[in-house]
């Protein structure tokens, strides 16, 4: 009797087994996270790709003109003086001046843009742009290191050994 009672509470329905059933539901969640992250991934690259430059020296350049003609390189350089060209009159407004690194090369710059306030106190410049065909690097943006006010002239210190 115990057994009669048992199978007649439990619907024969229940222990069944069924094929498996997919939530449309999850399915399309993951699949839109899937895409989601895939769309990360390709804007980080890009932004590497268009926003990530090499960075030379202007010897490092000059010595590889012919293989990045083109290509958007970062260059550093001291600035060098009494080469600044400054033209608002034409439009738009063009700066030119001439960079140098430490082993003497020298690099014609033309930034097509303000003129920034404090490039005459500039004691070198990071340019970021493409060189040209004629030789010439055009900047699409210019970096100028100001020495600082604010940091002392340096003292020299003599210090003697005890003997």
């Amino acid at each position: 009797m115990a057994q009669e009672l048992q199978a007649s509470t439990i619907p024969a329905h229940l222990g069944a087994r069924t094929g498996r059933t997919y939530n449309v539901k999850f399915i399309a969640g993951g699949l839109l996270l899937l895409a989601f992250v895939a769309f990360l991934g390709v804007q980080i690259v890009q932004a590497t790709r268009t926003n990530g430059a090499y960075y030379m020296t202007v010897n490092e350049l000059k010595t590889q003109a012919a293989t990045i003609q083109g290509e958007r390189v970062r260059v550093n350089g001291n600035l060098v003086e009494g080469t600044e060209e400054w033209l608002p009159e034409v439009n738009p407004p063009t700066l030119k001046f001439s960079i140098k690194d430490e082993h003497g090369g020298i690099l014609p710059v033309i930034f097509h843009g303000p003129r920034p306030d404090n490039f005459q106190r500039a004691a070198s410049a990071i340019i970021e742009g493409e060189l040209l065909p004629n030789g010439a690097f055009q900047a699409e943006t210019l970096l100028l290191k100001c020495p600082s006010r604010y940091e002392e002239e340096p003292s020299e210190v003599f210090v003697k050994a005890q003997g």
